[in-house]
């Protein structure tokens, strides 16, 4: 079958996104399982105002190593060759599983240190397994099936935290903090055979065509006089790209993060499997509308398809909030799914589309690797600063009342979201105008 890849597109093309789609998907199991805990058992440290919410703290340092390994992605993931690729992959991921087993064995004081050391390596993964699908005729399609693993595995990777925690406590006599210390390294081990599996398959994924490069532009490592040339020439366009990226980026999080404090503030009963299913949906929405953009052959016609696509997101979004209001009730779960529809529609957006036809219309030499880590690097500042303002502000609202907040936030995220995508659109039609 390996040998007759190259001969074989379509074959070329399932194998990609299978491979893509299982590598991403198992990475999660060693960033998000460990958000599924309350992390209430023990104190943080002596001398450590004790008002502070341990849990945030934790995400705070899993956020900051995977800020900085976004910005260190800037020039490792778009120098990176495809020869390097998957042992860059395998090596990171041994590092943040280290980093777990670390988490498990040292005092609780140094519990943040392990999950910065965590996010550390993590946050140069998507860059090196986008990095086997962009400058394809099929990439959106290829990427859309890469985005489905990050949306479909934060819920399950919630799942399989619960069922862990659940497990180790009642077959294993275990206390609650023994296993909210051990469960994501359990996690982890469970997915290191299908990982390296996955990784192997990505190894094997031959480069883009001929024809590829004709339809898309061919892809090449980038030097630093071609990241500084990309930066000054389309400063504006990607400026607001990231903005809106920077609001989205914020809104999933704590999505993400908080699924159970907001889903509880709503008044919902959460199963373990609540999380999967919310976001099985959300994915099928989102991957799906994203995808449909490599029907789009014109380049220019998909970028603004997909600033379209960004659009509609932001408009469910507000609707789905204002009409829950102010006129129809939502379930929990039914308002979280059209929430996560409505962020993951940008957010898939611009991880497929935006990026991806940017360079195939211009057809500079840069790579979708290194576009998506400065947006990346921005997203993550801005909740960087937004979860450890938690300690002082968020971590001060009640349980009961974070839902409400996060619905706030949603409504000002998702109208000046709007905004940053009219200006993005209107930047890069005139460039394209004048690149003819």
């Amino acid at each position: 079958m390996i040998k007759h890849l190259p001969q074989s597109p379509w074959l070329v093309n399932l194998w990609a996104i299978i491979a893509a789609f299982g590598t991403y998907f198992c990475m999660y199991m060693y960033r998000k399982p460990f958000t599924v805990a309350a992390f209430k058992q023990e104190t943080l440290a002596a001398g450590v105002d004790g008002n502070w919410d341990q849990k945030a703290v934790l995400v705070s340092a899993q956020v900051i190593g995977y800020l900085i390994s976004k910005i260190i992605g800037i020039r490792v993931v778009s120098e990176a060759d495809r020869g390097r690729r998957a042992w860059m992959i395998l090596g990171l991921i041994a590092a943040a599983l280290a980093s777990l087993l670390l988490f498990a064995v040292v005092p609780t004081s140094w519990q943040a240190p392990c999950m910065f050391l965590n996010g550390l390596p993590l946050g140069m993964v998507f860059g090196l397994v986008l990095g086997s699908l962009e400058g394809r005729q099929m990439t959106e399609a290829l990427a859309a099936g890469l985005c489905a693993s990050f949306i479909l595995a934060g819920g399950v990777a919630k799942t399989v935290g619960q069922q862990l925690l659940d497990f180790t406590q009642q077959r294993l006599q275990w206390s609650l903090a023994e296993s909210e210390r051990w469960m994501p390294f359990l996690a982890g081990l469970v997915f290191l055979i299908p990982i390296c599996f996955f990784v192997w398959m990505l190894h094997q994924v031959p480069p883009p065509t001929q024809m590829d490069q004709v339809a898309r532009s061919p892809r090449d490592p980038m030097r630093k006089e071609d990241r500084w040339r990309i930066l000054k020439t389309y400063s504006v366009g990607i400026g607001a790209i990231a903005g809106m990226y920077l609001l989205v980026s914020i809104l999933r999080s704590l999505r993400d993060d908080f699924a159970r404090e907001i889903l509880t503030g709503l008044g919902a009963t959460i199963k373990s499997s609540d999380y999967a299913s919310i976001d099985f949906w959300v994915m099928l929405v989102a991957t799906l509308a994203n995808a449909s953009a490599v029907f789009m052959k014109d380049n220019r016609k998909a970028l603004q398809l997909a600033f379209a696509t960004c659009s509609v997101g932001f408009a469910v979004i507000l609707a789905s909030i204002l009409g829950h209001r102010f006129w129809f009730s939502l379930s929990p779960a039914m308002l979280m799914v059209l929430i996560g529809a409505g962020l993951y529609l940008p957010y898939v957006a611009v991880h497929t589309t935006v990026f991806e036809r940017i360079i195939a219309c211009t057809r500079d030499r840069a790579n979708v690797g290194f576009m998506m880590y400065v947006a990346d690097s921005v997203g993550y500042l801005g909740y960087a600063i937004l979860i450890l303002a938690k300690n002082f502000f968020i971590g001060q609202i009640p349980e009961t009342k974070f839902a409400e907040v996060f619905l706030w936030i949603c409504i000002l995220g998702a109208g000046a979201s709007m905004v940053m995508v009219a200006i993005a659109w209107q930047q890069f039609r005139t460039i394209e105008n004048r690149s003819d």
